[in-house]
């Protein structure tokens, strides 16, 4: 077990986070009446990270259902994050699972993921490789198909890392009043990420998340970007740096092709064909967006770091395609041609229905129909008529054909 207490780790977690501890006693409201429930899971893999395991699966969840994974903020925790953030509402509504990762105290003094640290953030290590073990083992117990990220500060800052570190791993992701992935690698300059922020170039962003991964071409996650613009603990610098980052490993440009005013004084930027977005809430601080109602675009509990804006898990979960209809799960763009990934020692070719390759996690579904897991390859209609061929390539990749 690791440990880290210092008095840089107290004051780090302070900055980002506040007085959380305090509220989060009276955020945690009265779950829905139903059966299912937040519950900890053990046992989900080595977890070099020493990290605690919550998910939640709704009462009927189909199998090949996506995953989201959830990561709260400093000095809060899972159940914090999974009551007042809004998120249920949609896992409920539209039938997928929650991943939702805690950090302890003995990794750091106030439950800050450790986004700052090289060796909790590089994949196969810390607490990013713990985080992964978590996906793996919703996606072989649970039987969940596509996975996606979202968080907030310290949380979003690790959403960042998750996403350069396992492109490979996750759909799309959100970071919530973050940070650009590869800002800061010690305790030290992570003062100086958060405030006033860290000035690069977008090819010198794009490198350090290209770096995450040596060699690595295939589909890149698309990526929302939320910041309040009066945010005075993380600066909203980092918002457009992050745009900055994301654009230039999705090989688009800087320029917003399009632009949205929406609920709660927020402006939405669109880049590229909708593969990032930034989103600016006007007046708001350093929180999650929120919109406590009973509205189909409203949720989430208002409180410390749960503004009362927008609701963002809505926002995010169209984007990311939950709801069946909005931002779908099509092939995301590269910003380099994209060669075969690593082959497996012994490449293994199945044909199968396409109803059979998401049963057995080789594909998902969309809108009726079935995308091979890793290259999104479009197979035709999901059901037990449509046969396909699929060849694993790499880890968790598979290819149309043999």
């Amino acid at each position: 077990m690791r440990r880290r207490s210092s008095t840089l780790l107290t004051r780090l977690a302070g900055v980002v986070a506040g007085t959380v501890l305090v509220a989060a006693a009276v955020l945690v409201g009265t779950a829905p009446a139903q059966a299912a429930t937040l519950t900890q899971v053990t046992g989900f893999g080595s977890n070099p990270g020493n990290l605690a395991m919550y998910a939640y699966r709704p009462d009927g969840l189909p199998t090949g259902a996506p995953a989201v994974v959830l990561l709260h903020g400093c000095t809060q925790n899972a159940n914090t994050y999974f009551t007042n953030s809004g998120w249920r509402k949609y896992a409920d509504q539209w039938q997928f699972a929650l991943i939702v990762p805690e950090q302890k105290s003995a990794n750091n003094a106030n439950a800050c993921f450790n986004w700052f640290e090289p060796g909790d953030t590089r994949r196969g290590q810390g607490e990013a490789l713990s985080i992964k073990q978590m996906v793996d083992h919703a996606r072989t117990s649970y039987g969940t198909g596509r996975v996606y990220v979202s968080g907030l500060s310290a949380g979003g800052a690790m959403v960042s890392a998750m996403l350069a570190a396992y492109p490979d791993v996750f759909t799309a992701g959100s970071v919530v009043a973050g940070v650009p992935h590869g800002c800061a690698t010690s305790t030290v300059t992570a003062f100086s990420c958060m405030s006033p922020g860290v000035d690069r170039t977008p090819a010198q962003w794009g490198d350090l998340v290209r770096n995450a991964y040596p060699g690595y071409s295939g589909p890149r996650p698309r990526v929302a970007v939320w910041h309040g613009t009066s945010d005075y603990t993380v600066a909203v610098a980092n918002a457009t740096e992050s745009r900055d980052q994301w654009t230039d490993v999705l090989g688009v440009s800087q320029t917003p092709t399009g632009t949205a005013s929406l609920p709660g004084g927020t402006t939405l930027e669109r880049y590229g064909a909708d593969v990032v977005r930034v989103y600016r809430v006007g007046g708001m601080g350093h929180g999650t967006p929120v919109d406590p109602g009973t509205g189909a675009d409203q949720c989430g509990t208002a409180g410390a770091y749960f503004l009362d804006t927008i609701c963002s898990a809505y926002r995010d979960a169209v984007f990311f395609g939950l709801d069946g209809v909005g931002g779908g799960p099509s092939p995301t763009p590269t910003a380099t041609a994209s060669p075969t990934p690593s082959p497996t020692a012994t490449p293994v070719c199945v044909t199968a229905s396409n109803y059979a390759h998401v049963t057995a996690g080789r594909a998902y579904v969309s809108l009726g129909y079935a995308y091979a897991l890793g290259s999104n390859q479009r197979m035709g209609l999901y059901n037990t008529f449509y046969t396909t061929s699929l060849k694993q390539t790499g880890t968790n990749y598979w290819v149309v054909g043999c």
